[in-house]
């Protein structure tokens, strides 16, 4: 299975993981990650919503503690470190939904900035800083992002209907050089999934997404973590946080 997966995700950039997460867990999941936004005020930058609806959260890891449990899954823990090393650990989680009512789109674009202490100090391989719901932010170099990985955990079963992600299959390997995605281009697949189900893809895979289809009653909740390969990056820049896997699995 591993090799298999390593030879999908060298090829394509992404696979998936069926049913990492069972329905009971998925609910659990749901409900804990629902009580935790709620005690958050919408007035938290690291929050976005209208009025209950919460339709994006930044700095996951601070707001939902059971964000590190996720990636401990033995399914997801032995994926993420056959793909990146016994090394690697958690940098960032975010969360995601399109709410019935409140859709959103977004543009092809590929995922090249990382969180980061302190953006301020002088680099040679880290550019374009910015700071994001009060987290410092640069963008990464083109040889981190091709090492580091996101896994996608999907909450709500994904169709058509509710705005799934599209992708450009092999993407990644065109590096941090922007893509024209043509309407009917034969390499975008729609990543149609089950709750429960993972989507593993690397950062420079081109990525984009529509709204949900008017009418609809489905979210699209989806927890983002991004893990990378090492603890330690150069010019003395320190992740905003890693949280090392678990090596027994």
């Amino acid at each position: 299975m591993i090799g298999e997966l390593r030879e999908q995700v060298d090829r394509d950039g992404f696979a998936v993981l069926a049913g990492t997460f069972g329905p009971d867990e998925v609910v659990a999941l749901l409900t804990s990650l629902d009580d935790a936004l709620r005690q958050e005020s919408l007035s938290n930058d690291s929050i976005l919503g209208t009025g209950a609806q919460v339709y994006a959260a930044r700095n996951l890891l601070r707001m939902w503690p059971a964000a590190l449990e996720l990636p401990r899954e033995s399914t997801l823990c032995r994926a993420v470190c056959e793909l990146l090393g016994s090394g690697c650990g958690l940098v960032r989680a975010l969360f995601f939904d399109k709410p019935p009512g409140r859709s959103w789109s977004l543009p092809w674009h590929k995922d090249m900035t990382i969180a980061v202490r302190d953006n301020s100090r002088p680099s040679r391989h880290f550019c374009k800083p910015t700071t994001k719901a009060g987290v410092p932010h640069v963008e990464a170099p083109q040889w981190l992002l091709e090492r580091m990985l996101t896994a996608r955990v999907h909450l709500d079963d994904v169709t058509d209907e509710n705005g799934p992600l599209r992708v450009v299959a092999a993407s990644h390997r065109s590096g941090k050089e922007p893509l024209d995605v043509a309407a009917h281009d034969p390499r975008v697949r729609s990543i149609l999934v089950s709750a429960g189900d993972v989507l593993l893809i690397r950062p420079l895979v081109a990525h984009s997404s529509g709204n949900s289809r008017e009418g609809t009653w489905r979210h699209r909740r989806i927890v983002h973590l991004e893990f990378a390969p090492a603890a330690r990056l150069p010019d003395d820049y320190d992740w905003f946080d890693f949280r090392r896997l678990a090596q027994e699995h």
